[in-house]
């Protein structure tokens, strides 16, 4: 194509941080290919852009997952920017009453999904001219410390910070980069439990502050954006007066 606006993958953009983040990039030139599983949220976020472009795909499917980059590839030719956003999380509780089928779900989304999209975006990062781009996944606060009774979505996230460190130190031949930004309390639908009251690490139920989403779209963005002789390897963006420092 002879467009020469920059391409970006947006994973889970059908809501919350991946809806947000989709359409700020697209308000600021991006063409962004909006990846989820539901058709209709995707066209939701799309709001008829015409620098949208709506892929449905279960993340954690590698034949699907390789389809929608070859599509890529044909259609535009490379890809510029990968944010690693779709995930799930699962119902507090302690780790001996976690089903099997729970902890599974939890993994193949977070995990296997993120490590297919990374994988597939290396592949063609390494290979397109001029060589390069930009992966940012979506770790969490949990990333770094967890909340209560959280076992599988933890577990996930600190293995987020894993493979960004590996496809960082990876990427470097190549003049890929790796960053990762771990957001707190962001007001999406995930977070409105937050704003009724959660188990705090003293087992007492309080409600949490939260902020605006529209931060995180932002400093994704900014992330996005830095020439490829820059990197942001970890931005802990988060309502300030979350329970974070001190948390535990």
């Amino acid at each position: 194509m002879n467009d020469r606006s920059p391409i970006a993958l947006i994973s889970g953009a059908g809501s919350g941080i991946g809806r947000a983040t989709a359409r700020k990039f697209l308000s600021n030139g991006y063409r962004v290919i909006l990846v989820g599983r539901t058709k209709g949220t995707l066209l939701e976020t799309a709001s008829e852009s015409p620098s949208a472009d709506v892929r449905v795909c279960d993340v954690t499917d590698v034949i699907a997952v390789t389809e929608v980059f070859k599509k890529v590839e044909s259609d535009y030719g490379r890809l510029d920017v990968l944010f690693n956003n779709a995930g799930i999380s699962s119902p507090t509780s302690l780790i001996d009453k976690i089903s099997i089928d729970t902890w599974m779900d939890v993994l193949h989304t977070n995990i296997t999904g993120s490590f297919l999209l990374a994988q597939a975006a290396f592949r063609l990062m390494r290979t397109q001219s001029p060589q390069g781009g930009r992966i940012i996944n979506n770790g969490s606060i949990s990333a770094q410390v967890p909340r209560p009774g959280s076992v599988p979505y933890t577990t996930t996230k600190h293995a987020i910070t894993g493979l960004t460190k590996s496809l960082s130190l990876d990427g470097r031949e190549f003049n890929i980069c790796c960053g990762q930004i771990d957001i707190g309390n962001a007001l999406t639908e995930m977070a409105v439990p937050m704003t009724r009251g959660v188990k705090q690490a003293n087992g007492a139920i309080e409600k949490e502050p939260t902020m605006n989403v529209e931060h995180v779209a932002d400093a994704v963005l900014h992330m996005a954006n830095l020439p490829l002789e820059a990197n942001v390897q970890f931005m802990t963006v988060m309502a300030s007066k979350m329970p974070l420092i001190g948390r535990g």
